[in-house]
């Protein structure tokens, strides 16, 4: 039906898409749809893990023995490459469908390998399975992320991914008490029911995605403004005349045609051709030096191998490891909570730093302890093996607070709207792609290098701290726009000396252009005076808040 049509049924009393929400609850079952996806990505990441311990998966597969590890570890470690290889894909798949058709198409991939996975009685099949179940888990995680975004506030955008991430680990740490439950049950049930169990959240998105809007800014880029303007309305709880839908479309649209004119090709970006003005390529680093950092920042390290870590590191029984390992999810999931209420109040910058910070500490402790508990002849061995358990609990709250959800956040923010879907996808790439490295060369280096494995990851995460301060701007309170914006104008790599760039408030002038723009538009379009005068009030706000924070700093510079 064309847009027009649609505006007609409205006015005429037809039903109303969305089964009539608006607003925040709109936006609340986006959350929804966006969430499910992140909690299938952790379930999927962490189930197989406890299956590939199960006696009857084990014989069945005929696994069992020393002699098969080595392709035990393969059929494991494909998942990863399947997950790189569907993030490669959403470059450009995901600009052609959409995020809605594209989260779609992940989940109906996921689902056939899920099937394959389920069914199997061969390794051939197993190894098809993951590797298929991974290209559909690669094309969403590269998607989600942006089509929550693109439809929040900026106000709610960094909380939202946040708590898409928290659902993330919470997927991860329900596959292990569910792996754990059913390792009490006999036969092909304790394996076939914990990979069968992902079709709960396969069947959510089934049900939500369908119904729910396409992204606003993917629409303006394919030239459907007026389904776009619909749309930024409904997100908002007004109509399509309200002169902060009329400013925020032009926004959109101003971007695009700056994009197209100044925009580069993947092609131009391989011969080494960066864009007139849009910092395209610093941008794309960025967003995928993010997501590479949250992987040599060690998480995998433990994430995979944490009951192998204490098992041959710290010397503790199988049993206690595990318990330890199941216990320290639950506190994982429990910590990174504390990111939800502060990811805009702290900021992007502020929330990596301090999480570095606390990681190289507890990886610095872990390898000094750890080097006491190897040294021969050392009475305190049992004492100092110990104590670096409590660092290890250490590490995943400091990561769980700052650096689990901004890498995956970052790169929706930083890359300009034609980028977007293509810097998300390729900082997903960098994930997977850092990720299969990780999980590669942890047991060879906990065998063969002992407590100097650690070092490694303690001057990582120190490099980490440096990096994010020289390099990377401020994000949070700010509309997608106003990042595009900040490139724009500051084409200096080195963000740290420009308080615009580093900020965790709304700059003033970004703030001052936009209520211009409002008054302006509002002076041609006179329709919702309540929404115009609540969206003038809050800009007012904004106003006076990041006036009073730059006298602050006049008056500190005195």
């Amino acid at each position: 039906m064309p847009v027009f049509k649609k505006r007609q049924a409205r006015r005429e009393g037809a039903k109303a898409p969305y089964f009539g929400f608006t607003g925040g609850w709109l936006t609340f079952w986006v959350s929804v749809a966006c969430a499910t996806d992140m909690t299938l990505f952790g379930y999927d990441q962490g189930v197989f893990g406890g299956v590939i311990v199960t006696p009857d998966f084990l014989d069945t597969l005929n696994l069992s023995g020393p002699e098969h590890t080595s392709l035990l570890g393969t059929v494991t470690a494909l998942y990863d490459v399947g997950c790189f290889f569907g993030a490669v894909a959403a470059f450009s798949l995901g600009e052609r469908l959409g995020r809605k058709k594209s989260v779609l198409l992940g989940t109906t991939v996921m689902s056939i390998g899920a099937i394959l996975q389920i069914s199997s009685y061969s390794v051939a099949q197993m190894i098809v399975g993951r590797i298929v179940a991974g290209l559909g888990n690669g094309l969403n995680t590269a998607t989600a992320p942006v089509w929550q975004a693109e439809t929040s506030k900026a106000a709610w955008r960094g909380k939202l991914v946040v708590i898409e991430l928290i659902l993330n680990i919470a997927g991860f740490s329900l596959s292990n008490w569910i792996t754990y439950g059913f390792s009490y049950v006999n036969g092909p049930v304790a394996w076939r029911f914990p990979l069968a169990f992902q079709f709960v959240f396969i069947f959510v998105l089934y049900g939500t995605v369908p119904w729910l809007p396409e992204s606003p800014r993917w629409l303006i880029a394919h030239g459907q403004v007026e389904e776009a303007e619909q749309i930024i309305a409904d997100l908002e709880a007004t109509t399509v005349d309200d002169a902060y839908v009329v400013t925020e479309s032009k926004e959109i649209q101003w971007a695009v045609q700056y994009e197209r004119e100044n925009g580069v090709s993947w092609w131009d970006l391989l011969r080494g051709k960066s864009g007139n003005g849009t910092s395209t390529v610093r941008r794309l680093i960025l967003g995928a030096g993010a997501q590479a950092m949250q992987q040599l920042a060690g998480i995998n390290v433990t994430s995979y191998y944490l009951p192998t870590v204490l098992i041959q590191s710290v010397g503790l029984s199988e049993k206690l490891a595990r318990l330890l390992a199941a216990c320290n999810s639950v506190s994982y999931l429990a910590f990174s909570m504390i990111g939800i209420p502060n990811i805009e109040r702290w900021g992007r910058r502020k929330m990596m730093i301090y999480a570095s910070i606390g990681q190289a500490l507890s990886y610095m402790l872990i390898t000094i302890l750890l080097r006491y508990n190897e040294l021969p002849g050392y009475n305190g061995s049992k004492q100092v093996a110990s104590a670096s358990v409590a660092f290890f609990f250490t590490y995943y709250i400091c990561f769980g607070i700052g650096f689990q959800g901004v890498p995956w956040l970052y790169p929706t923010e930083i890359n300009s709207l034609s980028m977007r879907t293509k810097g998300a996808a390729l900082g997903t790439a960098s994930n997977w792609a850092f990720n299969f490295m990780v999980v590669e060369i942890t047991p060879i280096g906990i065998q063969s290098l002992h407590w100097k494995f650690y070092i490694i990851w303690t001057i990582f995460n120190a490099s980490f701290v440096p990096i994010v301060y020289l390099f990377y701007p401020e994000t949070a309170d700010r509309t997608l726009e106003d990042v595009d914006r900040l490139f724009r104008e500051n084409q200096n790599i080195f963000v740290f000396r420009d308080p615009d760039a580093i900020s965790t408030k709304r700059p003033l002038a970004y703030i001052e252009h936009e209520q211009a723009e409002v008054r302006r538009n509002s002076s041609v379009v006179s329709a919702n005076p309540e929404a115009m005068k609540r969206r003038m009030e809050a800009l007012d706000r904004a106003n006076r808040e990041a006036g009073e924070e730059k006298g602050a700093e006049m008056l500190e510079n005195v």
